[in-house]
Order: C-alpha cells, then structure tokens, then sequence
C-alpha cells in the first residue's frame, strides 16, 4: 500500500477582519448564540491582497468551553474581483486566557486553539486557484479585529 502524505502548509495571506460588537441572540441550558458583524479590514500576502468588505458577519455558538465559528462575508481582491468566503472553526481556550483577552493583553496563536477552514467561491478566472483546494486558518484575536493566517493544504 503507498505511504499517505503528511500535510504541508503554504501561507498564501493574512486577514485582518474588522468587527463590531457581538449581538447576543439567545442562550439555553446548553449553549450561547451570538452573531458579529463583519465591517471591514485588510488582505495581504503573497498570493492575494484586496479588502474584506463590510458585508457579512460571525454566527457563533458557545456550548461549555468551546465556541464553534460559522462566518461568511466577501472579499474585493486588487484586481476588483470579489470572492465569497465561507470559514467555520472552533475556538477553545482556557479561563486564565479569557482573562487575559478581557483585560487587553495579546494571546498568541499558540496560546488558545482558534482554527478555521475556508471554502471561497469567485468566477474571476484570475482567482480560481481559492476554489481548487483546502485552505485553513490560524488565528488570533485583537481588539476590535480578528487576524486570521490563511494557508493552503498540499
């Protein structure tokens, strides 16, 4: 039998997504829903730069310490062209981190467990290369925006 892959990670670029304050939907025994506006921010990188544009938001939903991430919003690229995003993940991290992120300090990527996976849709031909492949996300939280590296599985 041939020996399976291990997986490779190529960084094509970084978002830098604005937000606005949570909307709380509704709470159960059991879980927590919450909706964040997407308002903005930055694409840069070596395979793609453009702007996240003010259209979409973060539907997440809180059950005992994990929290499971389901965004969509769209991204102009420099060319003009715009890209649909889908990316759902999980963020998981424990109490003496949560404490630190409300009181302002920066928790690194390695600090909490804040991963994604991405699925872009785009008819630019300039871009079909997003919807060839697996893409995942490593990120991390800063006031006001969420820094998400997005790297391409080979």
């Amino acid at each position: 039998m041939p020996a399976l892959l291990d997986p490779a990670l190529e960084f094509v670029f970084e978002l830098r997504v604005e937000v606005a304050e949570p909307i709380r939907v509704g709470r159960t025994e059991s879980e927590d829903l919450n909706v964040t506006p997407i308002t903005g921010g930055t694409v840069t990188g070596p395979r793609l730069s453009g702007r996240v544009l003010g259209v979409g938001a973060d539907w997440w939903v809180t059950r005992g310490p994990t929290t499971q991430l389901d965004a969509r919003y769209l991204i102009q690229a420099d060319d003009g062209a715009a890209i649909d995003v889908v990316n759902r993940g999980y963020w998981h991290a424990g109490s003496a981190i949560e404490r630190r992120l409300e009181a302002g300090e920066e928790v690194g990527e390695s600090e909490l467990y804040y991963r994604t996976a991405f699925v872009f849709q785009t008819g630019a031909e300039a871009h079909n290369w997003l919807t060839e492949a697996q893409f995942v996300g490593y990120a991390r939280p800063e006031p006001g925006t969420v820094c998400i590296r997005v790297f391409r599985v080979s």
